[in-house]
């Protein structure tokens, strides 16, 4: 039985975190507020210090209608997936040099996790899906 368990444990290990991971909207609202300085979400968000997040993922970087993007990222040929925007949030300027984006990027796994999932939930008009 242990053998199996520890089996199990190093498959568990060995999968990518984006197949382990299942973000918290709700915690990731709350841990949003470190970005709403910049951004908005939802359906009365506007563009601000930074571009509105409603429906990120999918979307081409630098897109945004009437918000002036840095020619790094307008350049930056990104599409944003899940993937993508998780190295991008870990180190906005490592994944893009040259980003107007000065926030030093969210560390932890679990925040991350939990500002996919909340930022998933809203769709280009703002709407939650």
């Amino acid at each position: 039985m242990a053998r199996w368990t520890l089996i199990a444990s190093l498959i568990v290990a060995a999968l990518p975190h984006a197949a382990q991971a299942a973000g918290d909207p709700a915690a990731g609202e709350k841990i949003f507020l470190k970005c709403r300085a910049c951004h908005q979400v939802g359906e009365t968000a506007k563009n601000a210090v930074g571009p509105k997040l409603n429906g990120l993922f999918g979307r081409t970087a630098g897109s945004i209608e009437g918000y002036s993007y840095s020619a790094a990222n307008k350049n930056s040929g990104i599409t944003w997936d899940e993937a993508t925007f998780r190295d991008y949030i870990r180190a906005p300027q490592a994944k893009i040099p040259g980003t107007k984006m000065v926030f030093p990027g969210l560390k932890p796994d679990q925040e991350i996790d939990d500002v996919v999932a909340f930022l998933k939930q809203f769709d280009a008009d703002g709407k939650k899906k």
